[in-house]
Formats: C-alpha cells, structure tokens, sequence
C-alpha cells in the first residue's frame, strides 16, 4: 500500500511539471507574456526541487530502514505524521509494520534459542561443539562434570584427559560412535555429527559415562554363566551321586565274600557296570563343558590387519564347497563395493563366519530355498559389515538373545559356545553381532565393524 501511494506522489508531481511546463510554453508562444512565463517558470523550479527533496526523503528513509534490517536494529520508529502527504504516512506504516514482524521474529528465535539452551544445559548427555578450526562453540554441564577440564576452550584440550581420546575423536566421521575406558570410574561413549552452520563446519559431539550400564551387563552376564555352570555341574554331578549310592547298595546286596574271594551276582555285575559307563560318560561330558568354557575365556587379543573382504569370503567358500556340496546348498557372494577392506584378525572373522554358515547349512538342510547369501558393504551411518543371510525356518523372537549366552543351545548335540564366542571375538574388535530373524522367512546375521 505504501509503495502504491508513493507512486502516485511521483507521478502526480511529474504530471504538475509537465504542466507548468506547458503553460510557460503556451503563454509565452501564443500571448508573449513574460510576466507568465517567469510565474510558471518559478513554478516548475518549485516543483523540480521539491520532486528532488520528496525522492531523497524517501531514499533516506529506505536507507534507514535497510541498515535497521541489515544490523538488526528493530529500536528504529519511522513517524506517521510526515508532513509530505498521505503516500509518506502510507510508508512509514509500512516500514513500521516489517520492522515489528521482525522484531517479533528475533523475539520468538530468541526465546527458543534460550528455551534449547536451557535443555541443553539439563539434560543428562555431555554435549559438545567445535568449528573446523577446533574452537569451542558449547559445552552444556554433563559434559563439564564427565571431563572435568577446566578450561575448555579448544577441541585439543581433550588431550588433557586422554591423548587417545582426542585422537579418537578426532578421527570420527559423521554417524560414527567410539567406546573407550578412561579409568575406573568412567567408561566413554562418544558419537558424532558434522552440520554446517553459518558458512562453517561444526561438529557435534554427544558423550555418555556407560560404566553403570556396563557394570550392570557384566553383574547380569555373571549371573546368566553362573545359572548356566550350576545347570550343566548339577546335570552331570546329580545323575553321578545318585548312581554312585545306587552301585554301593549293590555292592551291599550282591557281593558275597566266601573263602576270602567276593563273588557278585550276574544281575550286580550288569548293574555294576552300567553304572560305572554312565559315570564314565557324564564326567567326560563334565570335562568337554569345563574345556568349552576354557576355550570361552581365553580367547587370545585380535591380531588386526587390513584384508580385502573378497578374498577372505573366496577362500571362505572354497573350503566349504565340499561340505555344502553334499547336501545341495550353494553360495552367493554379494559385495559393495566390490574392493572393500576391513581391519581385524582375518583368522578370528574366518572362524566366525565358518560357524555362521554352517548353523546356515543346518537350518535349510530341509528348506525349499538352499541358498546361503554371503553380503558385505558400507551402511548408511559408514559402518563396515558383512551379513550371513539364510532362508530356513528361522529363530523363535524368545530366543533371539539367548541364543549368544554361553552355552545355551537349541541344537540336540550342540554346545552352545560358538555364538558366543563369536559375539565375544567381535567385542574384541570393537564391533558387533547381531542377528534378525523372520520365522519362516529369513535370518540374518551381522557383522557390524567401526
């Protein structure tokens, strides 16, 4: 609306002008009056230089207003009560009006940037910022009470608590996560996030103290071993005492001594040496947990180096050919891109992977579909995994964890120490095994590396 009216004001100025101009023009052509043509000559110099001050009032109010926007100075009024016409009071309402929608804008921007910073500040999560050149940006109270720096002013000062750390952190790409024990008392979890703000680039780190958890898990871990020793001892010694009383009642009952010489029943000699091969039995049983458990926590520390996922996953596959051969089950290999590396102990993932296909090749010995996919890549959040993908019956969802503590099996002859041992290697590694399964459907497990 205002810029309507201050169109009108020029063009009804100029309008003028081209009259006055016309009317000296006439008078002094038609009627030779000189008085007439000074009149409307002084006239149309008027107009000149009012038309001039009108578009530099306006010019300087426009100026003024743009630097109000330009230096967010939202304190600058433009009064209505102009004395060059409607259309400048038209501009000024204007120029008022944009000035408070701003002003109500910063306002409400305001009011949420403190609204954040004081969620920030509250909340249980060490939150970190730094720009590319490895200044601060924020550091809320959790992260000050967990890294106890006082001075935190650059990135680098992480150094001051852990050299490791601050090369760790350094080293993270977006949507990656670090785990790492600091001292007794606090364990880190370190993810972070890369945005761009302002022309910059800032990264985004959030810290989290797991001991607790981790103390947690591990008093639950113990718990879980120690109902799952008691269960296996109880099975192999209960049986043993038991026949062990029953075998001294015939000892008691059919052994005869005549002459010097002990003579035993026909029926006692069979119950004696039935009793005797079961004892024999459920102590060697007895002696493969203990070695199962033994080769459970002594697994030796990661040799890691670089290996092509190709070739490990090739030489995989030839020396399983064989053995999948006789029951029909082939192999795809699926890997993107195709020159991906991982790093770790090539020996240990080869163990891992060989009893990944091979509870695969039990599962679909009796499923229509007796392919095995074999899939490695990069994830969206730039993990590295490779996937062993099988068809079979799947795994029921209550049994889903179970199936990696140690021990627990679903297998008539199995030993339940391989899934757990292989989640236990990729620990090691400072990576995961996961498994998803559709009953019926599909399973898959997952190795997840950093």
């Amino acid at each position: 609306m205002g810029y309507k009216s201050f169109i009108w004001g020029i063009t009804i100025r100029i309008l003028l002008m081209l009259l006055s101009q016309f009317m000296a023009l006439y008078l002094h052509l038609y009627h030779d009056s000189a008085l007439g043509l000074l009149a409307f000559g002084s006239l149309l110099a008027f107009q000149i230089f009012e038309l001039i001050k009108y578009n530099q009032k306006t010019n300087e109010k426009i100026t003024r207003f743009l630097e109000s926007i330009q230096y967010s100075d939202f304190s600058t009024s433009f009064t209505t009560d102009s004395k060059l016409g409607g259309s400048y009071k038209e501009l000024n309402r204007s120029f008022n009006k944009v000035i408070g929608e701003f002003k109500k804008t910063r306002a409400e921007k305001e009011e949420q940037a403190l609204f954040l910073q004081i969620i920030i500040q509250h909340i249980n999560t060490g939150i970190i910022s730094y720009d590319d050149q490895g200044k601060i940006g924020l550091v809320n109270n959790a992260a000050k009470h967990l890294l106890q720096i006082p001075q935190f002013k650059d990135i680098n000062d992480l150094g001051k608590l852990s050299e490791d750390l601050l090369q760790r952190v350094l080293k993270l790409k977006t949507g990656q996560a670090l785990s790492l024990k600091l001292n007794n008392s606090l364990h880190l979890n370190v993810r972070s996030t890369e945005m761009k703000m302002g022309g910059k680039k800032w990264v985004l780190l959030s810290l989290q103290d797991i001991s607790a958890a981790l103390k947690q898990n591990e008093l639950d871990a113990w718990q879980n071993l120690t109902k799952v020793l008691r269960h296996e001892i109880m099975n192999s010694i209960a049986p043993i005492a038991t026949l062990v009383s029953s075998l001294k009642t015939v000892l008691k009952e059919d052994v005869m001594e005549q002459n010097g010489n002990y003579i035993i029943e026909k029926e006692g000699h069979s119950d004696l040496k039935e009793g005797l091969e079961t004892i024999e039995s459920r102590s060697n049983g007895l002696v493969e947990f203990v070695n199962a458990y033994r080769d459970y926590t002594s697994i030796p520390q990661p040799v890691v180096s670089d290996f092509k996922v190709g070739h490990l996953l090739e030489d995989i596959s030839t020396l399983l050919r064989e053995d999948l051969g006789k029951d029909q089950i082939k192999t795809k290999i699926e890997i993107h891109p195709p020159d991906i590396s991982i790093r770790g102990d090539r020996e240990q993932i080869q163990m891992i992977l060989i009893n990944l296909l091979k509870n695969a090749k039990e599962a679909i010995t009796q499923a229509k579909d007796k392919t095995i996919f074999i899939k490695s890549g990069i994830s969206l959040d730039q993990y590295k995994y490779i996937q062993v993908v099988d068809k079979g019956p799947g795994i029921p969802p209550n049994a889903l964890e179970d199936i990696f503590v140690p021990f627990y099996t679903t297998k008539k002859n199995g030993s339940g120490i391989g899934l757990a041992i292989s989640r236990q290697i990729m620990n090691m590694h400072k990576g995961s095994l996961h498994v998803h399964s559709i009953p019926n459907k599909q399973t898959t497990f997952t190795l997840r590396f950093e």
